[in-house]
């Protein structure tokens, strides 16, 4: 089979639509079919010669088994929304203003215990004799008038949330699916049995893909449709707690965890908060028994001889590819579904035998962000571009080995432009994998290091999508290294502590002040703040980008200020004068775009270099400091040109060249060279015809692209 042409792809098929699923499959160029939610493959899909993937959602479709045993079903706690006391006697409905349709309220006698009141405005638990649950409202008595009240609770999760999203989105009209709790050892023998029963009835099925494991990313639905997501985390472990959970906790630790371990003010256990030690251990525990269970259903299906496939969204939480415990599992495969360049990323260097990407848009009516795509008004072949654009630049780095897609392949007729772009894509991804078989991407010997409260654990991600945390400065940056030719590590603020620098040319920290990614107390460790300023005295180099190593109560703002040369004013420098400065030209253009102003910054030293600056107000800084440097930005927004841009900004601090890999004169065009195969291969990210020059190790020559052009232009072998 040529490579080039086929293969490497898995098609979405659907009974009913054969002709149209065979012809596509051949189009594309398709080895696999797949099911999907909501379809099923017919015996003339099946037995056509392709390699067949099903897919399970290993703890949902089970509603006949969750209402006779309801206590089986999955939990989490919520919390009310605060009352405010107007008399010394409070009423409190616990589910206001919640989506009950997702949640039934569990105040049974293993839930009970666990149920907590608090005084939000004192910051104080109520003691248990001062409230009563009736069956229908908490009635708190003894109140503080003008305070403010909350019942933390548990509930059942009634309604599984991809399930729910579809119905209320794409208008799904089957029953309303439940999830069953691996943790409830009924629920447990039932998923086993029922997989072994499954795996012996479906002897076509070569790959069972699982829509992950056991527990989705929490999605907390509002009643009022005005603020339908009420509370949404691809990063939390909050949908994994239940009283038996918390009971296997205590006896594991030694101590006991609350209702308000999880319920944390209201706003939950979001990842871009600094986790407690008390979450830490949670989430441990979890992962550990994640993989355990995950371990004792690959098991089940390898003994029927298939292969074990992992999707790596809905219901993963406690699997992540980065964890300590995913490698013990093992998964035959890991698919990613992909927006952006540094998910792909993330699902190319797990350490699993097979990588795969699953293209966007999905074949759904509306996508993800609520807008249509295969329906009126929508254009899903520009959808598609705009994803490849992000992809593309990622696969040149580091490959993975196959594509697909997912959703209803019969939304593709009436749209022949998305049938052409997904043509092409694949061709462009078949190329790409086979000049990494060939041989590496030239690469700088250039090691940057992205330094946050998780480290290797969230390696290329926050907690989600790009749609779910664009405005933070960190998954932008995320981005634009994600197609860089340097070498990208993540690692905790404790890998500093324990020596981690030495492999380090460019450290990176950005983030807001208090989140995870900035580092919050993290920095009120001296020894930390100590360390760094060490790394870049003895030759490093540091790149600050938003708040970096903010905290509060120190002698400066930012805990690296003395590094940077520069800090944020957080009203402390009132009455202090500022260093004035004339703003000096940097060695390469500066995307002014990707920038912000922030009108707290200024200089605590009067040898920093101000590269940019807006009315007066720093926004890139460059300094040196001992044998190293360091860089500061104001913010940072991905675009093509911000991404060149930030390339030269780490070889100015890293004082490399550029002389090993390809370099175009355009920040639109982009470049790799792959030695082996004396190829080098450029992306034209603009919509219009881009001339440009491009220097590579030995030449340079002008290139004429087409818009969004993906250029393969063979320049020799390499000699051996």
């Amino acid at each position: 089979m040529n490579s080039n042409l086929r293969g490497d792809f898995t098609l979405p098929g659907e009974a009913g639509h054969e002709a149209l699923t065979l012809r596509l499959a051949e189009t594309w160029g398709a080895d696999v079919i797949r099911d999907s939610d909501g379809t099923k493959l017919s015996p003339e899909i099946t037995q056509a010669g392709y390699r067949i993937y099903s897919t399970i959602c290993i703890i949902r479709e089970h509603n006949a088994f969750a209402e006779l045993h309801p206590e089986t079903q999955q939990q989490s706690f919520l919390c009310s929304d605060p009352v405010t006391a107007e008399e010394e006697t409070v009423r409190i409905h616990p589910l206001d203003g919640y989506y009950t349709e997702q949640f039934q309220l569990n105040d049974g006698p293993d839930a009970m215990p666990y149920w907590e009141v608090w005084d939000r405005t004192a910051g104080e638990r109520v003691s248990r004799e001062k409230w009563q649950w009736d069956g229908e409202k908490v009635t708190v008595t003894g109140c503080e008038k003008w305070h403010r009240y909350t019942v933390s609770f548990l509930t059942w999760r009634i309604w599984e949330e991809i399930n729910m999203y579809n119905h209320t989105t794409n208008h799904w009209t089957s029953e309303h699916l439940r999830q069953l709790d691996p943790r409830h050892p009924l629920a447990w023998d039932y998923l086993t049995g029922w997989l072994e029963n499954w795996c012996r009835e479906n002897p076509q099925t070569n790959v069972v893909r699982l829509t992950s494991l056991f527990y989705n990313f929490v999605w907390i639905f509002g009643e009022d449709p005005r603020r339908r997501t009420r509370f949404t985390d691809w990063g939390s472990y909050d949908f994994t707690v239940s009283p038996a959970a918390l009971k296997a906790f205590a006896e594991e630790y030694g101590y006991e965890l609350t209702a308000e371990d999880f319920i944390r003010q209201g706003k939950l256990q979001a990842t871009h908060r600094p986790p407690t030690p008390a979450k830490r251990d949670y989430m441990a525990m979890i992962q550990r028994f994640v993989a355990e269970k995950a371990r004792a259903l690959v098991e089940i299906i390898h003994r029927y001889g298939k292969q074990a496939y992992v999707f790596y969204d809905d219901s993963w939480v406690g699997m992540e590819p980065y964890g300590e415990y995913f490698s013990s599992v093992g998964f035959d495969g890991l698919i990613k579904c992909v927006f952006s360049g540094f998910e792909c990323r993330l699902c190319a260097g797990a350490k699993v035998p097979v990588h795969e990407l699953r293209f966007h848009p999905d074949l759904f009516p509306v996508g993800l962000g609520g807008l249509p795509t295969f329906m009126e008004g929508g254009h899903p072949e520009k959808d598609a571009m705009d994803y490849w654009l992000h992809v593309r630049r990622a696969l040149l780095r580091q490959p993975v080995e196959r594509i697909g897609l997912g959703g209803y392949l019969h939304l593709t007729e009436g749209y022949p432009a998305f049938v052409d772009t997904v043509t092409e894509m694949a061709g462009q991804f078949r190329r790409i994998k086979q000049l990494h078989q060939e041989g590496a991407p030239a690469a700088l010997p250039l090691r940057v290091c992205v330094a946050h409260t998780w480290g290797k654990l969230r390696s290329w991600t926050l907690s989600g999508h790009f749609h779910e945390t664009s405005d933070h400065v960190l998954i932008h940056i995320n981005e634009a290294l994600s197609g860089l030719p340097v070498d990208v590590r993540f690692i905790s603020f404790s890998d500093i502590l324990e020596g981690e620098l030495k492999n380090c040319d460019v450290l990176i920290n950005a983030g807001q002040a208090g989140d995870a990614w900035s580092g919050g107390d993290a920095w009120k460790n001296p020894a930390l703040t100590a360390e760094v300023t060490r790394f870049v005295h003895e030759g490093g180099s540091f790149l600050g980008v938003g708040e970096p190593s903010a905290r509060d109560g120190g002698d400066t703002f930012l805990a690296l200020a003395p590094v940077l040369g520069l800090d944020l004013d957080d009203g402390s420098y009132a009455c202090h004068g500022a260093w004035t400065f004339e703003p000096v030209q940097p060695p390469f253009a500066i995307c002014r775009e990707a920038l912000r102003k922030d009108g707290r910054a200024r200089l605590t030293a009067g040898d920093v270099q101000v590269w940019a600056a807006e009315d007066g107000i720093p926004q890139m800084t460059m300094r040196a400091c001992g044998k190293g440097r360091a860089a500061w930005l104001s913010g940072f927004s991905y675009s093509p040109a911000a991404a060149a841009m930030l390339m030269r900004l780490l070889l100015a601090l890293s004082g490399q060249t550029a002389e090993a890999v390809p370099m175009a004169d355009d920040p639109m065009v982009e470049a790799a060279w792959y030695p082996a195969s004396g190829t080098l291969v450029a992306l034209n990210n603009a919509d219009t015809d881009t001339e440009t020059e491009i220097r590579w190790p030995g030449g340079k020559e002008k290139f004429r692209l087409k818009p969004l052009e993906t250029l393969f232009f063979p320049l020799g072998r390499e000699e051996k």
